[in-house]
Order: structure tokens, then sequence, then C-alpha cells
């Protein structure tokens, strides 16, 4: 019998955003035994990934990635496993992966392997249906490619440390981080109604003030609502970087904290993954910014180009109006010219038709009588610190998430 080929759908995403430290990372706790030197990287070093597929399954496939390095990456040791929880793994559930090369600037897939959930000797703790992703850097890894604002926890061995690969409990790992490393996409092998949707954008789809480990992000929202309506069959995805602007940096080699612009970034993020039909875009306030400092028509001109390209490829696209930062404490945020660029930008997209659907967030979100982020969603769900103005809690979340629904359905 011929096997059946697989349909691969991106369950998983994480954007590559630059080398780090180069970038905005929440809760992040201090790296400087476990990284000394960032041009040296991880150096003869083990790392262990947990990650949540959007969509639960038994094949899998992940993308990893150097494009932000400057020398060969050497990972061996490679694995998926289950995920008991913190840094271990379930005994018994590792499936090995064959060693890979991966040169600067290159990104690399791993062969499809299947998990071991089905095997009735592998003991499956009831908790969710993450994995983990593990191996070890052969000699140094140089600049690593990351994404800093992961808001779930990951693990390090000490430099020089090679943590053998039946070793499923933590203690190897000494070193946390909550960011991603190398990986920034995994693809399941799923029944062919499956398709994904990307949410592409910034720290608004980041979730910069969203709960470390909490899953509760605008994107892990509309998943859940998802599945409660019976679409199980729908991954969504978050392709959002914080700090990202549709325009700038102009080059991916600009060291920016909040990587290269969403024009150039599409084609890695979006276009190219598997099985995608839908991109919900909310982004922008970034551009207005004394960072950006970009001009209305520039934005909206490239936008455009953008939204274009999306059609080209088959996808439908969902608008999203920006929230407001009008008063924000936030550091080039908050002025009143910024203010009027990103209503403007609002009414270009809710009167543009351009969109298959608008989802208005700054109705949600932004006080009606204030003209600033309302005062419920306006605090840090993470440090229960005081918010900034520009960035919505995880109730903020909940309400994006809310409207979105409502805007595709």
């Amino acid at each position: 019998m011929t096997p059946t080929k697989p349909n691969w759908v991106t369950v998983w995403t994480a954007s590559a955003q630059g080398a780090y430290p180069v970038g905005s990372a929440v809760a992040q706790p201090d790296l400087s035994r476990a990284i000394p030197q960032h041009d040296k990287g991880l150096v003869n070093q083990s790392f262990r990934t947990p990650i949540k597929p959007a969509i639960a399954a038994n094949k899998f496939r992940l993308r990893i990635s150097n494009v932000f390095g400057t020398k060969t990456l050497r990972l061996k040791d490679l694995s998926i496993s289950l995920h008991l929880g913190g840094g271990a793994q379930v005994p018994g559930s590792c499936v090995e992966i064959a060693d890979m090369e991966i040169e600067a600037g290159e990104t690399a897939w791993t062969e499809g392997v299947e998990v071991r959930s089905m095997h009735q000797d592998v003991v499956i703790p009831a908790t969710d249906r993450s994995i983990v992703f593990s191996g070890w850097v052969d000699g140094e890894s140089g600049p690593i490619t990351w994404h800093a604002k992961a808001l779930s926890t990951s693990y390090l061995s000490q430099p020089n440390t090679r943590v053998n690969k039946d070793d499923y409990s933590e203690l190897a790992f000494p070193f946390s981080t909550t960011s991603v490393f190398f990986l920034d996409a995994v693809d399941a092998d799923l029944p062919n109604n499956c398709h994904a949707i990307v949410a592409f954008g910034d720290s608004l789809t980041d979730g910069t003030f969203t709960s470390l480990n909490g899953f509760d992000r605008w994107t892990d929202v509309l998943q859940r609502i998802l599945f409660s309506n019976g679409r199980s069959e729908v991954a969504v995805l978050n392709a959002g970087i914080g700090g990202n602007q549709v325009l700038r940096p102009l080059s991916i080699h600009e060291p920016w904290r909040g990587g290269p612009a969403a024009i150039e970034r599409l084609e890695r993020d979006v276009l190219s993954l598997s099985g995608v039909r839908t991109v919900i875009w909310l982004e922008g306030i970034n551009d207005f910014s004394d960072n950006g400092n970009a001009e209305l028509e520039a934005v909206q001109s490239a936008m455009i180009e953008v939204i274009h390209r999306l059609r080209a490829a088959g996808m439908q696209v969902i608008g999203a109006t920006l929230p407001s930062a009008f008063k924000s404490t936030r550091q080039g945020h908050g002025r009143h010219i910024q203010n009027e660029k990103r209503k403007a930008l609002n009414q270009f997209i809710l009167s543009s038709g351009l969109h298959d659907a608008v989802a208005d967030i700054d109705q949600v979100l932004t006080n009606s009588t204030t003209g600033c982020l309302d005062s419920l969603f306006d605090y840090d769900s993470t440090l229960g610190e005081p918010g900034d103005g520009v960035h919505p809690n995880r109730a903020g979340h909940a309400a994006i998430a809310n409207e979105i629904w409502r805007a595709i359905t």
C-alpha cells in the first residue's frame, strides 16, 4: 500500500525577530550564566522547549531557524516528547529526530516524526496537548535566532553540559527563559479539512501584558472560542512581534527589537506556512511612535501592497482597527499627533473595502469618554504592575478575541 502523503498544517509559530538579546522579553530571568557571551550563543549546551500546538496530532515536523545567525548551527540529540510539566518530559515518550546542520541565514524543516502518545507503555498526564522539543548545540551556536516575547517558559542546561536524551527529569536544566530559541514553526499532519489562521502584528498580538504561561493572548482565546463552537479544524497562529512595524526597518540586517518590518517578513512568517487560509492583521501603532514616525500615506500604501500579496496567495484578509495609545506613559507613544494618525488609519481600514471583514478593536478597548485605553484593560497581568496605556492585559485580549470572532462569523 502506498503511504499517504502528509497534509501539513502549521499549528504553532514564534516569529523569528533577531539575534538574542535584541528584543523585548517579558519577565525574563537573568541569563548571564546560561549565555555569558552573546556572540558565542549556546556553547555545547542542551535546550528543552515545551510548545502547545493549536490542534492535537500524532505526527509533526519542525522548522528550525538560523536566519539571524552568523555561523553554521549544528544540532544533535534532537527529539520530540510529551510534556509532563515544567522542564520534564513524559518517560518513554521521546522520539528522536535526525541531526541537523543549518547554515547562517537559513531555515530548515526536520523530518516528520510521530509522537508516542498512543503507545500503551506510555503514561499520559491528564494535562494538555503540549509537546517538548529538545536538543543539544554542538560547539558554539553563534548569535541565537530567537523570539523574545514567548510568554511561556523554556529551559537551558549549563554551558558545556550535554543532557542525555533519555533523561526525562528537569534537574539538568537549571536555567529558564521566557523566550524561544531557534524554533519558529511547527507543522502537524492533519485531516484534509484542517487549516490555519495567522494573526499578523506587533505587541498587541504578541501579548505583552498577558499572563506568563497563561496562554491568554487573544489568539489563544480565539482558539478556545473556535473549539467551543465546534470549529476544531482551525489552528490559530500567533505571528506577532513586540515592537514590530509595517514599514521599518527596511533591511533584515538592521538590528531592531521589533524585528524586520511586516512588509519584509510576510513571506517567512505568513506565506511560507502550511495550510493558511486567513490572515488577521492588527498593526500600525508602532509606525506612528517616535521610533517609527511614519507618514499615514506610507503606511496605507504598504498595507495595500501586503493585502494584494495575501490575496494573490488565495488568502482571506481580516482587518483590525488600532486601539488608543493616547496619553500613554510608554516612551515614544501618547502624543496628540500620533493619535490623529491612528484615527485616520482606522478610518482607512474601516472604509477602504480591502478586507473581507474588519474587527473594530478600537471600539472595544478605547474608552469613549477619555479617548484612552480603557482602565479595565490597562495593567500588567504577569507582573501586577500598572499599565502603560498601550498594551491591554489578559482581559483586553479576551475582548479582542470576542470582537474578532464577531467579525469572522
